[in-house]
């Protein structure tokens, strides 16, 4: 519950206008510690582009999104105006209430603001009243007996146990992390605090944990007391580190990561280009499920009554909504679950419930209210640049929707309640859509709109549901019944397929799953092709513990470790001695079996708060990868130092990110160097990777300089097309065996070849059967690949023979798109 205080009530102000009652309200946040005097600013900002005004003599002041970092905590203050000023034309004001929103602990403010607008006598009464206690109780629900000494958050002790560390999710502590740290907090009998700053949050409750706003980077403690608080600590602490369930999930592309069935259809059928967001093949009729709008009308009634009818609405969606988790969290698990724990947060937005109180209290109904006020915020999100964050407009809409059903008494629709198993057709899909589908009755679904990492995306790979999104409005205009089939892991719908289309689809779903019994059966046996060539496959890992799996689903070592995931998660560099330990232990994991380290991948997507590394405007191509590590020889060197230790154990080889010049290469090879003499340790294997265009351009004299070359397809297809490709509308463009990626890694590969350097690929590319027949072709020597897809791709190779597959590989690069090698 948030605190007012009496010196955070200023009666009988002489503000001659709002924007000098704004000045004197965020003055008292000033001195309050709420808020730093540049908020000020942004509260005046504010004005200009958004009215604050309740209704009946009421304002909430508060400042732009933009400037939340000049909040120091959540507060609230008050200057009375008995003989009113003009807000707007037409607006009088007796109250202003400024709002420094750091977290959501005012909402509840805002909600007594309801029932107070309502009360004509009572806004009168707080408009004149001499006791400032008076303005606190109607506000907070609480009289102050006398003026209270400030208690602020900083003041509750931490327990006697507690750890440090640092949130390392992109996203920060919200709210699907934060279900996991409730969830396992609640096992044990102790007592959890976290602090952040000095707010301090109960670690078994979910919304005092998202109040603490720790964002990306932010400095935590955690501590306990009970009789399992170490063991409870203990656990947390893994729990943090390892992302709690919120690590970046590998997302499907056009290239279909292992799994496809290797079926095309005969020439002549319609055929419906979209994105892949779930593999695998469907084969039925079509049937469209279309939303049916609610239809709002604008019936005004009694404020009160409408303010009432609101608030009964927003409760009965957060039950729904609390039932929902638990009925996905039963289903998938408490990871994919909460995905409707960040749903219900969307309730709790003080911005959005502001201003449908505003609009309420303006003489409009609460439904129409509400779908103005959510509507504008769709559209923002909408709008957003980023096409992960835009894409969130759905699970948005999917809240808004919800609660506007409550509000005018709609019925909740079921995507399809029918007997024959169907492929669902849909402009989008919610997340709660997804969620309610019956694996049984939906054989697959293919959207209109959507990219591949919503949400709704991610629940259909849960629930093992082929799902094609960003189809196009072409999809809307099929008839109900129409014969399809629908392949997910290719991005395509087949409309009206011959019959023997659709046996060979059926014979493909067979052959499919007999050839992923033989591949898994066969998973030891090496990757030799028909006529002998042989081709090593090995696994990219990211932590020791991961090598036992890797070397259970048959990989011959690991060709990518991914070493800054040692960095994440802590809060300073681990020693030397740490990261000896950890390469130690997977040497001897692999059991004799080849390992490439890389170092410090650094920068981009991936950030080390406690580095304090400058911000950049494009972190992409900025100081990252060996570029941090020569500029920084305090990370660099004791990381090269714990590498040749290791190598000790067994076969050890070294790899450099990002080289995009000569001078990067040998800059670090002279640094590899200098350790390697000081430590009097053997020489190991050095190479590079090879994912900016000027690598592989320059491959001729890089392959002079280094043993080896590794090409990342994933950053290679992004910076040779510049083109994201998980972009919901370059994902489809943004293939990584469009010719121009082709003839960066042949021209590669022809360069090493020259001077007897082999060549690996550690992408994306190579974990997909068609990428690894055109890679070995290529001349390739070694395809590191995701654990899941070892197999498969082993046997992919095995299958062909290395002749078909060089005639292959110059057929894909005489190709103009990647259209045509796909065609091959």
């Amino acid at each position: 519950m948030i605190t007012l205080e009496e010196r955070q009530v200023r009666l009988r102000t002489n503000a001659a206008d709002k924007q000098e009652a704004i000045r004197q309200v965020g003055q008292l946040l000033v001195d309050s510690g709420c808020i730093d005097a540049g908020y000020v600013a942004s509260m005046l900002g504010r004005e200009k582009v958004a009215n604050t005004y309740l209704g009946n003599g009421i304002a909430i002041p508060h400042g732009l999104p933009e400037n939340r970092d000049l909040i120091q905590r959540t507060g609230i203050a008050v200057v009375q105006a008995p003989a009113g000023m003009t807000w707007n034309p037409g607006e009088t004001v007796h109250l202003v209430v400024g709002i420094a929103a750091k977290s959501d602990e005012h909402i509840e403010v805002l909600r007594r603001l309801t029932r107070v607008l309502g009360d004509k006598e009572q806004v009168d009464r707080l408009s004149r009243t001499t006791d400032p206690r008076d303005i606190i109780e109607a506000l907070t629900g609480e009289r102050p007996a006398a003026a209270p000494s400030p208690v602020r958050s900083g003041e509750v002790l931490d327990y006697p146990n507690f750890f440090d560390t640092v949130i390392h999710n992109k996203t920060g502590f919200h709210a699907r992390p934060a279900a996991v740290f409730v969830d396992l907090a609640r096992r044990f009998q102790s007592n959890i605090r976290v602090r952040h700053d000095d707010v301090v949050a109960d670690g078994k409750s979910l919304l005092s944990l998202l109040q603490l706003g720790a964002e990306h980077g932010a400095a935590i403690r955690v501590s306990a007391q009970g009789t399992d608080a170490p063991a409870a600590l203990q656990e947390l602490l893994a729990a943090i580190e390892s992302g709690m369930g919120d690590e970046p999930e590998e997302q499907p592309t056009p290239t279909a990561t292992g799994g496809e069935p290797g079926w095309t259809p005969q020439a002549g059928v319609k055929t419906i280009n979209g994105v892949s967001a779930s593999g695998g093949l469907a084969i039925g009729p079509l049937r469209q499920y279309k939303q049916r709008p609610i239809v709002v009308e604008d019936v005004p009634g009694d404020p009160m009554t409408e303010g009432n009818r609101f608030q009964s609405a927003l409760d009965a969606a957060q039950g729904d909504l609390g039932r929902l988790y638990e009925e996905v969290k039963t289903r998938l698990g408490s990871g994919k679950a909460a995905i409707f724990r960040v749903h219900a947060e969307f309730l709790n937005d003080a911005a959005l419930i502001g201003q449908t109180i505003s609009l309420i209290y303006s003489g409009h109904s609460a439904a129409w209210s509400w779908q103005q006020a959510i509507n504008e915020r769709v559209s923002q999100v909408q709008k957003l640049d980023d096409p992960v964050l835009a894409g969130r407009a759905v699970d948005l809409s999917d809240v808004g929707q919800r609660v506007l059903r409550h509000l005018v008494g709609a019925p909740e629709e079921q995507p399809v309640s029918q007997d024959t198993p169907v492929i669902l057709i849909a402009e989008d899909l919610t997340p709660s859509d997804t969620a309610a589908l019956d694996t049984d009755a939906i054989l697959g679904f293919c959207t209109a709109k959507g990219g591949p990492t919503s949400h709704s995306a991610i629940i259909a790979r849960s629930l093992g549901i082929p799902a094609i999104v960003g189809a196009g409005n072409a999809v809307l205009d099929l008839s109900n019944g129409t014969s399809s089939i629908l392949d997910g892991s290719a991005g395509k719908l087949y409309v009206n397929p011959a019959d023997a289309d659709v046996q060979g689809a059926r014979n493909a779903q067979q052959q499919l799953q007999a050839q992923q019994e033989v591949a898994n059966a066969a998973r030891f046996a090496p990757a030799i092709t028909s006529d002998g060539h042989r081709v090593e496959v090995a696994a990219n890992i990211n932590r020791a513990a991961d090598a036992p799996a890797a070397v259970a689903a048959g990989a011959e070592g690991v060709g990518l470790m991914r070493t800054e995931f040692l960095f994440l998660g802590r809060d300073s560099v681990p020693s030397e001695e740490e990261q000896f330990e950890a390469y130690r232990d997977m040497v001897r994991a692999l059991e004799g079996r080849p390992l490439i380290i890389r170092t410090l991948d650094i920068g981009g997507d991936k950030e080390v708060p406690y580095l304090n590394l400058p911000k950049e405007d494009n972190a992409f191509l900025g100081i990252r990868g060996i570029r941090l590590c020569l500029v920084r020889p305090d990370l660099f060197i004791p990381q090269l130092r714990a590498i040749y230790r290791a190598a000790a154990y067994g076969p050890v080889k070294i790899m450099f990110p990002m080289i995009a010049t000569l001078e990067d290469a040998q800059q670090a090879r002279a640094v590899a160097e200098d350790v390697r003499k000081e430590l009097n340790a053997p020489p190991v294997p050095l190479g590079i990777m090879v994912e900016v265009p000027s690598a592989a351009i320059l491959a001729d004299q890089l392959a002079q300089e280094v043993d080896f070359f590794s090409i990342g397809t994933n950053d290679l297809t992004q910076y040779t097309l510049a083109m994201d490709r998980l972009h919901p509308q370059l994902a489809k463009q943004a293939d990584a065996l469009h010719p121009a990626v082709l003839r960066m890694i042949d021209s590669t590969v022809q360069a090493a070849n020259r001077y007897s350097k082999w060549v690996g690929v550690c992408g994306g590319l190579a974990g997909d059967p068609k990428g690894a027949v055109i890679l070995t072709g290529l001349g390739v020597s070694e395809l590191s690949v995701g654990v899941p897809s070892i197999a498969a791709v082993k046997a992919e190779i095995r299958g062909s023979s290395f002749a078909d597959m060089q005639a292959l590989a110059r057929a894909a690069l005489q190709c103009r798109t990647a259209a045509e090698v796909r065609a091959l």
